[in-house]
């Protein structure tokens, strides 16, 4: 795994890095044509050269700007990376737990709730284009195409407003593979097989990837198509893992994912692109969920059968059309046209929630939720580095967004939540000015957030006060952020670096309408629907000089009227409070020889909220909100074998490990039985490069270590969601290009 610092007068030195990041105001992640991460450079003769590239840039960014003069932490998984995670365990949110400080353990499952980033919910985004859906939060986003579409993931750590509404937690762009370089086709295509290590054949998966693109003249093409069958999961005792019926899981289940790009180059700077990714998963339905028992320490688990009602499933469509003109008066202009279609179905139940004696007796109906949220948007931005000023540039645009979101009972056609209409429009300005030779960049700006939510009258389920009645409404928020930064380059090697910004978010304004259970409330007048601000500060260093690489950030959060989700008769509501969130991250490498790198990464995040109302907060956030503590430590290496009848083959190999420290939750309103009790996982990938293709072996969870996830044990006490982790795997992955 090579690490690559792009900025001058640096050597490539890790792909998958912390590095520092300007908390831009207002500045739209939108995929630019043309511009792409350079190729990796073979390490020079001499290894005291300097490789001096070009100012990287990044799709979090949106604009060119040397990586040493932005004053943030942000992590880039390259392909490289990326295909090293998946040919271990292929969910995205394993990988970001394995290589992003500060992002919550892995669930295991079809959702991602309860996964959070620096203490807060990210967004995701594919290409630049919304995928998390914050007025009624399915956290379906990170489930919304196949990982091994992508070409790199960009992790902005920490709340910004970068992005606008959604990014309180950092933002994670998905990028997907551009396969169009020449007029000849070119491509790949992978075979996967994962088995549990006790062979059964009902745990096996089966995996499938095609991907080609040429070009043809002026335009570009590249299309991909994936196909997995997963069987059922098994614990580190060899029993079946429990399915989450409420949630989705991604344990017995089939998904799908048809992909394409087309790119049309109008002149040598403008460039027409149109991406399309249509995203099918869904359970497969043989095995019911069998609940555990943790007074006795018996896990949930499943058997053969078929569940009531309908298997949860993810149904996601997402579309953009970006133009690029990279010479318009002297400057950069980028637009983009989006829309998204999303429907995310949750298992059923007789929850007590769902119940309705006008439809059946108390504790006999059956029911399942439904999510539909269909969003549009422009990201329009216009950037100039030539302004007259030595070291001046400057970025202005806007951000139009509209967004429908309704959840529906699927089973009986109630309405559970009621269709919203959310209009955004933010403008936004910024500037960077360099000074004595670059060794300073101070950075400044601010976007104006202007915000309606639009609800009709609705009425309540009956378990929410016999069925309320309750008066829709417009209400409008107005936000200024602003955002400030400074970096510091103390020498060749070390750079300082301190950031200010304000985040913006919607609640989950969902939860809060569906719980309503006091006749006479107004949309208009409901304090809960006010907008999530977050200030957020961070401190940090970069080190770097040729052999060893060394970040360390210190940041710290804090919300006047912050957000908590909390469980209540089965389901989740939300509860408004004072939140304040303190963190430290730490992440090196070394390379020990040309053939042998060494590293990893540590997070200690800490948040607290108010549980009294009395403007101090005193109780910690909990497992829902808060990673554990987290020491993740690797090995990789390459070199060459001999091997009979193939001869002198290329090998690699990766050794990682992740340890979850244990934690106690403490503070009045701390709940009882969800401390957290921590746990180890290792895994081990072996590939090979032969003449007829490239093979891995994956192993993930080495020691077939037996636990119970974090999720299990810090959020819930329900004994339907007392979860083991995933045992040990074997993974095998065919590739051939072509």
């Amino acid at each position: 795994m090579t690490r690559l610092i792009f900025s001058p007068n640096r050597r490539i030195l890790h792909n998958t890095t912390s590095l520092p990041f300007l908390a831009l105001c207002g500045i739209m992640i939108s995929p630019a044509a043309g511009q792409q991460v350079p190729e990796q450079l073979a390490e020079p003769a001499n290894s005291e050269e300097v490789i001096v590239l070009d100012p990287i840039v990044l799709e979090a960014l949106r604009q060119s700007h040397p990586v040493a003069a932005v004053p943030n932490a942000v992590t880039i998984i390259d392909e490289q990376n990326l295909d090293n995670e998946l040919a271990v365990a292929g969910d995205m949110s394993t990988i970001l737990g394995n290589l992003v400080p500060g992002y919550s353990p892995s669930r295991q499952k079809l959702t991602n709730s309860g996964e959070a980033l620096r203490g807060r919910s990210p967004l995701y985004l594919v290409d630049g284009v919304p995928q998390s859906n914050p007025l009624r939060d399915s956290s379906r986003d990170g489930q919304t195409i196949d990982p091994d579409l992508l070409e790199r993931v960009e992790v902005v750590n920490g709340s910004s407003s970068i992005q606008g509404m959604g990014a309180l937690g950092g933002i994670i762009n998905l990028q997907t593979r551009d396969l169009a370089k020449s007029e000849n086709w070119e491509g790949l295509y992978r075979l996967r097989v994962t088995a549990p290590d006790n062979l059964e054949k009902e745990g096996f998966s089966y995996k499938g990837i095609y991907m080609a693109g040429r070009t043809y003249g002026d335009l570009d093409l590249t299309f991909g198509i994936t196909a997995e069958k997963s069987g059922i999961y098994y614990d580190g005792a060899d029993n079946i893992v429990g399915l989450d019926w409420s949630q989705g899981d991604m344990a017995d289940s089939l998904s799908r994912d048809f992909f394409l790009k087309a790119g049309y180059a109008i002149s040598d700077d403008q460039h027409l692109q149109l991406m399309i990714n249509d995203y099918r998963s869904r359970g497969d339905g043989d095995y019911m969920a069998v609940i555990g028992d943790r007074a006795t320490n018996r896990y949930a688990s499943a058997t053969k059968g078929r569940p009531e009602g309908g298997i949860a499933f993810n149904d996601v469509t997402t579309a953009s059309l970006d133009y690029t003109d990279d010479d318009l008066y002297g400057g950069q202009l980028r637009a983009q046209l989006f829309y998204q279609d999303f429907s995310a179905l949750f298992g059923g139940g007789r929850l007590e929630t769902f119940q309705d004696p006008n439809i059946a007796p108390i504790g006999e109906l059956h029911d399942q939720s439904q999510n539909e949220s269909r969003k549009h948007g422009l990201k329009l931005t216009y950037s100039h580095s030539d302004l007259g000023i030595p070291g001046f540039s400057a970025v202005a645009g806007i951000d139009i967004l509209n967004d429908q979101t309704q959840q529906v009972l699927a089973q009986t056609g109630r309405v559970w939540v009621p269709k919203m209409e959310y209009k955004n429009w933010a403008p936004f300005v910024h500037f960077n000015q360099e000074l004595l030779d670059d060794r300073i960049t101070l950075s400044g700006g601010l976007r104006y957030e202007n915000a309606r939510l639009d609800v009709g009258d609705y009425t309540t389920l009956y378990t929410s006060g016999g069925g309320v009645r309750v008066k829709g409404g417009s209400p409008e928020f107005n936000e200024v952020l602003p955002d400030l930064g400074a970096t510091f380059k103390l020498s060749d090697s070390l750079t300082a670096y301190a950031s200010y910004s304000k985040g913006f978010t919607m609640p989950d304004v969902g939860r809060v309408l569906r719980g309503i259970s006091e006749p006479g409330q107004d949309v208009d007048n409901l304090i809960k629907l006010e907008p999530v601000i977050a200030d957020n500060r961070e401190v940090g260093i970069d080190y770097a000089d040729g052999r060893l690489t060394l970040h360390a950030a210190y940041f710290w959060s804090d919300s006047d009227l912050g957000e908590r989700i909390e469980e209540i008769g089965g389901a989740y509501f939300t509860t408004r409070e004072r939140t304040e969130i303190e963190g430290f991250e730490l992440s090196a490498a070394y390379d020990m020889s040309d053939s042998l790198r060494i590293g990893g990464l540590y997070s200690r995040p800490r948040g607290r909220y108010d549980s009294d109302g009395d403007g101090s907060v005193d109780t910690d956030l909990g497992g829902n909100n808060m990673s554990p503590d987290r020491l993740n430590l690797f090995a990789e290496w390459n070199g060459t074998a001999e091997l009979p009848k193939i001869g002198t083959t290329p090998l690699t190999g990766r050794v990682q490990a992740s340890h979850f420290f244990d934690r106690d939750f403490d503070g009045p309103a701390a709940p009882e039985g969800q401390d957290f009790d921590g746990y180890t996982l290792v895994s081990l990938s072996l590939g090979a490069q032969t003449q007829v293709g490239d093979f891995t072996l994956g192993i993930d969870n080495l020691f077939d270590e037996e636990y119970v996830t974090y999720y299990s044990q810090t959020v819930t006490t329900k004994d339907d969601r007392f979860f083991a982790g995933r045992g040990r795997t074997f993974t095998m992955t065919y590739e051939k290009r072509f």
